[in-house]
């Protein structure tokens, strides 16, 4: 109600309800569709934005992914979905400016999870560049528990992976073991 015209909360909100009904069935297209309606309505409103660039990104719709996706973070404080924007920024081939949401990210922090999925995002383009070495830096688990969050996991498989690529098979084979488990 805050950024919301009083006329247009009732309309935003079916419209938000509606789209998130599409995003929870993986009607992404549909979602999008209705959350730009909704944007009309309301641009100010976080959720709709969050939305939008999830929406995006799951389309492939890169640039309008990466547009939604600050958009929600500068509304919000929020630093939940800079691995996504990492994401993006790879598959656009914007190297620097990944390299730069990473130094933001390591500066202002996050969640564990996320900062496990910015870990794994980083890496992963860390190999891709062949900076083996950095991406085992990064990555590398300090202990291997019993009962790991799925989020450890794929930490670990880019770990793996960077210790294969280091020429260091018996750390690879171990974390795959570890993940198999």
């Amino acid at each position: 109600s805050r950024v919301t015209a009083k006329g247009k909360i009732p309309a935003t909100l079916e419209l938000l309800q509606v789209a998130a009904k599409e995003f929870a069935a993986a009607k992404f297209g549909k979602a999008l569709r209705d959350l730009e309606e909704a944007k009309e309505l309301s641009p100010r409103t976080a959720t709709i934005r969050e939305m939008l660039g999830l929406s995006a990104y799951r389309l492939g719709r890169w640039e309008q992914a990466l547009r939604e996706l600050r958009t929600f973070r500068r509304l919000t404080g929020e630093t939940t979905h800079m691995p996504g924007e990492m994401d993006v920024l790879r598959a656009l081939d914007r190297p620097r400016d990944v390299e730069e949401v990473w130094k933001a990210f390591r500066r202002i922090g996050g969640e564990r999870e996320v900062d496990r999925e910015a870990r794994v995002v980083y890496g992963a383009f860390l190999l891709d560049a062949g900076r083996e070495r950095e991406a085992w830096e990064i990555t590398n688990p300090k202990r291997i528990g019993d009962k790991p969050h799925e989020s450890e996991l794929r930490v670990w498989f880019v770990a793996a992976r960077a210790a294969a690529r280091l020429g260091d098979l018996q750390t690879g084979r171990r974390l795959y073991e570890a993940i198999q488990a």
